[in-house]
């Protein structure tokens, strides 16, 4: 029989490729959309106009993704363009510009949502309360795993691919 962490670790990875390629046909079916997963996923980001009545700059939007200012600015205009975002000069401090969703962006992050919404419905109408707390624990570990994996700076010496400074992998 296959160790916990072996079976665990092949159901992660047919989740995650689950998900990913459902969220994949899920765009493709609303063809209107015309937009990616990481589109999608920015959209996400930029987050819903009532949380953030005035939106997110593009600096508050890389640092909640990770992902480099320059590539989030190359990106919210591709969504600017689709009509998916717009940009407004703050009223408070005229050198910081905010992103807000249009209508289109607010219906395409209430689409993605609800997907969501119906896959975690779906899982916690087949479990039990006792089930349901141990799944959440062990996503919560998970993701404290994951946390900690992004927040680290330098290899741990452990790591089989971890080099010493100035060594070729």
């Amino acid at each position: 029989m296959e160790s916990f962490e072996t079976q665990l670790n092949a159901l992660l990875m047919r989740a995650y490729r689950s998900v990913e390629m459902i969220e994949e046909q899920q765009l493709a079916n609303i063809e209107r959309l015309n937009l990616t997963i990481g589109e999608i996923h920015l959209l996400e980001a930029v987050g819903n106009p009532r949380r953030h009545p005035e939106g997110k700059t593009i600096s508050e939007i890389s640092e909640d993704l990770q992902i480099s200012l320059p590539s989030v600015t190359l990106a919210i205009n591709k969504l600017l363009k689709k009509g998916y975002v717009e940009k407004r000069r703050s009223e408070k401090d005229g050198r910081k510009v905010h992103v807000l969703l249009t209508h289109a962006g607010e219906a395409a992050n209430r689409a993605h949502a609800l997907f969501h919404h119906r896959m975690a419905a779906s899982i916690a109408s087949g479990l039990t309360d006792e089930e349901k707390n141990a799944m959440l624990r062990g996503i919560t570990k998970l993701n404290c795993f994951l946390d900690e994996s992004l927040h680290k700076k330098v290899r741990s010496p452990k790591h089989p691919l971890s080099t010493k400074e100035g060594d070729k992998p």
